[in-house]
């Protein structure tokens, strides 16, 4: 067999095999994982949506919102989000890359924490961490028990609700620590924010 026959041969070969494995492991194998992904854990696989009263998809239970107006103001009848380096956007998750000691990030967490404190009407030690700083991902979409129970007199007030009343939706709406003991009681901003819409409009 002469060499060029046997080129051919071969190039033909390694065509027909490409085309039979990108079947099979290109399309064959992605179809059966999103198949069992959409009949075991459909929420998940999805991209975990959360959605409102109304059935519209308003977010991710996994990312973080802003919750402000155009000017980046925060919007007063809300629970506010911890700080984010992307800037919420799942596209570019992201940290500040700046070290501890930085004097950009500290500046910035001074003043976060002036603006905080001037908001929620305590002082500056009354502030919890997550409030001021960003987590790894800038998606982070939960905030800290104290945050948000810090943040209960001002939307009560805002919405002309008694404080007791928005205390124990926060509290209705904790979530545990992982497997019962890693990371910290939580409470996801996103899901906090659309109960309390809702037990508005009720």
């Amino acid at each position: 067999m002469s060499p060029t026959r046997t080129a051919v041969r071969t190039i033909g070969v390694a065509i027909r095999a490409m085309a039979v494995f990108t079947l099979i492991l290109g399309v064959g194998y992605t179809l059966v994982i999103t198949g069992i992904g959409q009949l075991a854990l459909p929420w998940q696989a999805n991209g975990s949506p959360v959605a409102d009263e109304k059935g519209a998809v308003v977010g991710s239970a996994l990312i973080g919102q802003s919750f402000a107006d155009a000017d980046g103001e925060a919007l007063p009848a809300y629970f506010q989000s911890r700080p984010s380096a992307a800037g919420y956007d799942g596209r570019g998750s992201t940290g500040s890359n700046l070290g501890p000691e930085n004097p950009d990030l500290v500046g910035a967490i001074d003043e976060r924490r002036q603006a905080i404190a001037a908001r929620e009407g305590v002082s500056t030690e009354a502030v919890p961490a997550d409030a001021v700083t960003a987590s790894g991902s800038g998606l982070d979409p939960h905030i800290s028990v104290a945050y948000a129970l810090l943040q209960v007199p001002r939307v009560a007030d805002e919405r002309g609700l008694d404080e007791a009343g928005v205390r124990a939706l926060v509290e209705s709406r904790i979530q545990g620590r992982d497997l019962g003991f890693l990371g910290e009681e939580r409470i996801n901003v996103l899901e906090l924010n659309l109960a309390l819409d809702e037990q508005e409009g009720s």
